[in-house]
């Protein structure tokens, strides 16, 4: 919110562009070697130094690699900035091995206290860097700054949860046997960057980097979501799912009850903020942002449809079943990769009807292969869909009527906010409870607890 007043629309696309650019080694910074920990059932001491002996060479590969291209990506783009948040980017690779280690080990036995911690104190750390250093009006090189302070704080912390037991000497005894994980799992990675990465790419190539930074802004508002509640649930669901698949556990149950709480949240958030994105974006980011409301609305619709791929891609890792992660990962990349050439050339308007195309065709592939290892039905997915979409509707009748009273684009913003968002809350609970939604159980769990350590304190 602070950065999007501190630098312009033009800052902003440079950063994404970098960072669109490094998608492809940011795949391949440990080649799937922290999920190889994850899912081994057998986790030995020489698996664990090639695990190490990995994420230690390839980190110092690509910083290499990454510091050279700097200076051909900066003479591309025309943009001699890249470069230098390129060069910065590039010690974060050398870096980012001695956290990642221990993250993986941490993930494996579901330590979401060490997580929570880690996470927090290195976000929080990388923020306040990018704050003042862009306060102090250095531009887009704050962020990278901040990103290489976060990452340095996420390898401090890490030092103190990383087991006794872990070596510090990397080994190849078994390095066959982690590449052998890694390279299958990698090669879905590389193209899932490349899809998440082409729209900012072709973005900066063909309208520039303002339409970039308000891509990347429309982007990151919708992935708010994500920050706050597909990523916990991911790092959660492939913790359980490899629990259950090492344990030799049929998990479609849970993977079923994980896609109705997952969409009952985010279809609702994403009818509040299509009705309301006027109002969100003037109040978060301010007026130089107004041009990517349009742009907002499409790609909140894209993540709502494509909101269960973070479980199917869990359900599979987890399993280790990558052969089908890779079609469907394939499948999606080949969507999203044509939607954006095609979207890119007339505009943001077009690109984020494009990507909201790529995201039906892509959920519909992700749903049919998952299904094929978890054996859900057909029939529980639509009751599950349709439960969802009541909640949803029904969650979206008070952004409504705000925007009944206040208009689609009103010049107050705490009121309308306001009212949908207090309006929205009443109707998610209300229809989650009446209408008894699988999150019923949840709440009421949540209730049953809170109850308990009131009496218990009354005591």
């Amino acid at each position: 919110m602070v950065l999007a007043r501190l630098l312009t629309p033009a800052e902003l696309g440079v950063y994404s562009v970098a960072m669109a650019l490094l998608a492809m080694a940011s795949t391949l910074r440990d080649m799937g070697a922290g999920n190889y920990l994850l899912q081994e059932k057998d986790l030995t001491a020489d698996r664990i130094r090639a695990v190490w002996a990995v994420q230690l060479g390839l980190g110092v590969l690509l910083g290499l690699v990454v510091a050279l291209l700097s200076g051909p990506a900066a003479r591309f783009y025309d943009e001699p900035a890249i470069r230098e948040i390129m060069l910065l980017l590039a010690l974060n690779y050398l870096i980012n091995p001695f956290g990642s280690l221990t993250y993986a080990w941490l993930m494996r036995e579901m330590r979401y206290d060490a997580i929570a911690t880690m996470r927090f104190t290195s976000t929080l750390s990388g923020a306040a860097v990018s704050l003042i250093l862009a306060w102090h009006g250095h531009g887009a090189i704050s962020l990278a700054w901040g990103s290489l302070c976060g990452t340095l704080v996420n390898a401090g912390v890490s030092i103190f949860y990383r087991p006794d037991g872990y070596p510090w000497i990397p080994g190849v005894k078994d390095l066959k046997r982690v590449l052998s994980f890694g390279a299958r799992l990698t090669g879905t990675s590389i193209l899932t960057s490349l899809s998440a990465a082409a729209p900012e790419f072709l973005l900066g190539k063909t309208q520039g980097m303002a339409a970039t930074g308000f891509y990347s802004r429309a982007n990151g508002l919708v992935a708010l979501f994500n920050r706050l509640v597909t990523d916990a649930v991911y790092t959660v669901a492939l913790s359980m799912f490899s629990q259950q698949a090492r344990n030799g556990q049929n998990y479609a149950e849970p993977f079923m009850r994980a896609i109705a709480y997952l969409t009952a949240l985010s279809w609702s958030f994403t009818v509040g903020l299509v009705l309301l994105a006027h109002p969100t974006m003037l109040l978060l980011y301010g007026e130089q942002w107004l041009v990517a409301v349009p742009l907002t609305r499409w790609l909140a619709s894209a993540a709502a449809v494509s909101v269960s791929i973070p479980l199917c891609t869990a359900a599979l890792v987890g399993a280790g079943q990558l052969a089908r992660m890779l079609r469907a990962t394939l499948i999606t990349t080949l969507a999203t990769i044509s939607a954006a050439a095609a979207g890119a050339a007339f505009g943001l308007q077009v690109l984020g009807m494009s990507m909201l195309l790529a995201s039906v065709i892509s959920i519909a592939a992700w749903h049919h292969i998952t299904r094929q290892h978890v054996g859900f039905t057909w029939a529980a997915l639509i009751r599950c869909s349709l439960h969802s979409a009541i909640v949803a509707v029904t969650t979206g009748i008070g952004p409504l009527i705000a925007v009944l009273i206040y208009g689609w684009q009103p010049h107050s913003v705490l009121a309308p906010l306001s009212l949908g968002i207090s309006l929205g809350v009443v109707g998610f609970f209300a229809s989650v409870l009446i209408f008894n939604h699988p999150l019923a159980d949840e709440i009421r769990r949540v209730i049953a607890l809170l109850m308990t350590r009131l009496r218990t304190q009354e005591r």
